[in-house]
């Protein structure tokens, strides 16, 4: 029987972290970052530009190709408050491609800023986009949580929501800089492999990639592939029950190409994560092949991961099965990318099945990301960010890197 990890106590999973060893801003060169290599027990650590060189040969490495969006949107009232609406994900329609295409009106679920000083009236804003002067209205609709529906409307055909959002946004960088969000972040706060809209954060491990250490991985025969999983603002959320039981994951929207699982099949089903998101994304792949394996005719909404599902529906299908059955089920539907969502939660007395190396940069005290690094490293985790601690390693969003192999 595995170990239940719903009865660990978070005020396990923390340690010191002093404001001044928080990154407020990134290296001048980002590839120049210092790396930590776990490899069995033994820390040591280089500079990230190194990272090929612990890899092995033909192995296939996962990014997350995600963009960052412009989600903070400011309104003005007359009485001169400020009011900050920021999109969370969308609502109508839900889809993030046909959302950020819409014309006239989009619903998002928002988190609101100064949320009292938002009576009944709509909230307007005029603006200049494209070259077209238009009115943006943003209308305050039902509670879900710590959350708002918000539909916005505006008035010009030729403007589309991802238009708005690029001129009138902004990036939402994280909570702990404590800082307002420069110019200089539009870049920085991107990997230089994103490409698909609807991240409120970035997937950080993937900030230190240059174009030169993707050359170099690629000399080295390392296949790289893609994914997409949404970053939401609930990676941010700390863990406030003295158990994790107590926490509710955030769900996160996923899609992975037919030809990534393939090659992932190719590998048999190992890979090396980068970022967390990636970690996430790769390991509910085995849980929704689980799903097909019992369910062959299982619906879309069937195959989300749910935050206890990999503790509750264990089996012991070998990953590459598990793959297959995602293959046998887009097939079957004719689709080339599986659409779907995750919650899964990954903790100590979790079982990894597809990740055997990660790149990840050092995470908050008592979050869930330290309990995901925890059941990875077999429990290892202090060793690792006592070294960091101790070598001026830089932590966080904007900080250094470590590479960990078990």
């Amino acid at each position: 029987m595995k170990e239940d990890p719903r009865h660990i106590h978070i005020s396990e999973y923390s340690y010191p972290l002093p404001d001044e060893r928080i990154a407020k801003f990134p290296l001048p060169t980002r590839d120049q970052s210092k790396l930590l290599i776990y490899r069995r027990g033994e820390v040591s650590e280089d500079v990230f530009t190194s990272l090929p060189e612990y890899l092995l040969q033909g192995s296939l490495m996962i990014f997350n190709n995600t963009k960052v969006i412009q989600a903070r949107l400011h309104f003005r009232k007359e009485t001169g408050a400020l009011i900050e609406v920021f999109c969370l994900e969308p609502i109508q329609p839900n889809d993030y491609v046909l959302n950020f295409q819409q014309t006239a009106h989009a619903a998002w679920l928002c988190m609101i800023g100064n949320l009292k000083k938002w009576k009944d009236r709509q909230l307007k804003r005029e603006m200049t986009v494209k070259g077209f002067p238009i009115t943006l209205t943003a209308t305050r609709g039902e509670c879900k949580g710590t959350s708002h529906w918000v539909d916005f409307a505006w008035d010009n055909p030729e403007v589309t929501f991802a238009d708005i959002l690029e001129v009138f946004g902004e990036l939402p960088i994280p909570p702990y800089l404590n800082r307002d969000t420069e110019e200089s972040d539009k870049e920085t706060y991107q990997t230089v492999y994103s490409k698909i809209k609807g991240s409120v954060a970035a997937p950080t491990a993937g900030l230190h990639f240059t174009p030169r250490v993707l050359d170099a991985l690629q000399e080295k025969g390392i296949d790289l592939e893609e994914l997409t999983l949404h970053v939401g603002a609930g990676t941010f959320k700390p863990v406030k029950s003295e158990e994790i039981e107590g926490h509710e994951m955030h769900t996160e929207y996923i899609s992975v190409n037919r030809s990534t699982i393939k090659k992932l099949i190719d590998h048999d089903g190992c890979a090396i994560a980068v970022g967390t998101t990636s970690v996430r994304t790769l390991e509910s792949l085995y849980h929704i092949g689980v799903t097909l394996a019992e369910n062959p005719y299982a619906t879309e909404e069937e195959l989300r991961v749910k935050q206890w599902q990999p503790y509750e529906k264990y089996d012991q299908i070998p990953p590459v099965v598990a793959l297959q059955k995602i293959l046998g089920y887009l097939d079957r539907n004719g689709l080339e990318t599986l659409h779907t969502s995750t919650q899964i939660i990954i903790a100590p007395g979790y079982n990894y099945k597809i990740v055997k190396a990660m790149v990840t940069n050092f995470h908050q005290p008592q979050s869930t990301l330290l309990l995901l690094v925890s059941a990875f490293v077999k429990g290892n985790w202090h060793t690792i960010y006592d070294y960091a601690l101790a070598h001026d390693f830089r932590f966080l969003s904007y900080g250094d890197s470590s590479l960990l192999i078990p």
